[in-house]
């Protein structure tokens, strides 16, 4: 038996030539966990971002390090005290940590959920991180209610797709910024309405906003102070510095995902009977991880990219 396999490695923080396809280890599943043979995973801004340093102090590593945070595949072995899942079972989910960018991953059972029949690992993969990052968000300064005004930013993307769709569902007043480009898939989406990031200031089109989910950061969080109402919250994706960048009397929360596997069940299985919209925009190759992690930094772009190992 093959005791080692491919990853994709960050060997030293830096750009896009500190991340590299390797040969490592074969891991073993501990106490609680399954081996899983991955099929497929997600990408997601966090790459680059753990790439390039930006997050080191909230998510520390000790270096090198295998890529990726979601995945779906089949489980190939278990380890002791695992109740919920045999071999042979599809599964997916997030990893809790790092390590979908390889053949093999151990995750805790805790973690996954089984993948629905009507969707194939490419699918299921889009789903763990980004769905329920959206709800967990949206919910994380309170409850949603009929006629709370929210404004989204980077609503096109993974996270944001989500979360247009379960504002909506909670019947509030969902307002949302994105690339030109994307307008009409955000607005099919369900938002009120749209504003292009591009040629549009959304802070002088929208005020006495109750929630700002911002997952783009940098000048757009500065903004959107600015369209805040009194009790208003934002809730920030992209960095811990939101805390620090929050003005006096202000309420600013930093959203950290926590797996939540009969979340992800429920969400799948909206996904698959179409209650629910998912869309992967693109498919790459195992070896094409390296340069779409780079395209993820530098391109604007909607719905979610997803790496298929069996390419």
């Amino acid at each position: 038996m093959k005791m080692t396999q491919r990853a994709v490695l960050l060997r030293t923080y830096g750009g896009a030539s500190s991340v590299e396809l390797a040969e490592v280890a074969k891991p073993d599943p501990a106490q609680g966990q399954v081996l899983i043979r991955v099929q497929a995973a997600g990408m997601n801004a966090i790459d680059w971002k753990v790439r390039e340093g930006y997050v080191r102090d909230a998510f520390p590593l000790q270096l090198p390090a295998i890529l990726g945070i979601e995945m779906a595949g089949v489980v190939e072995a278990i380890g002791p005290g695992v109740t919920r899942f045999v071999v042979g079972d599809r599964v997916m989910g997030p990893v809790g940590g790092l390590g979908a960018y390889a053949e093999f991953v151990a995750a805790d059972e805790a973690n996954l959920c089984l993948t629905p029949g009507s969707l194939d690992d490419v699918q299921a993969a889009a789903i763990p991180v980004a769905a329920v990052s959206a709800w967990q968000s949206l919910h994380l300064a309170g409850p949603i209610h009929p006629g709370q005004r929210i404004l989204i930013h980077g609503a096109a993307g993974g996270l944001g797709s989500y979360a247009v769709q379960f504002a909506k569902r909670a019947g509030a007043e969902v307002f949302a910024t994105m690339a030109s480009d994307h307008l009409e898939y955000v607005r099919g989406l369900g938002a009120d309405q749209v504003i292009d990031s591009k040629t549009q200031r959304f802070d002088h089109m929208v005020q006495d906003i109750d929630l700002v989910l911002d997952y783009v950061g940098g000048e757009v969080l500065e903004r959107s102070w600015q369209v805040l109402a009194a009790t208003g919250a934002i809730v920030g994706t992209t960095s811990p510095d939101i805390l620090a960048r929050t003005p006096p009397g202000r309420r600013g929360l930093w959203f950290m995902n926590q797996p939540d596997a009969a979340l992800l069940e429920m969400l799948a299985s909206d996904i698959a009977h179409g209650r629910l919209t998912s869309k992967v925009t693109q498919v790459v190759g195992f070896v094409d991880i390296p340069v779409a992690i780079e395209r993820n930094r530098t391109e604007s772009r909607f719905g979610k990219v997803v790496a298929d190992f069996t390419r």
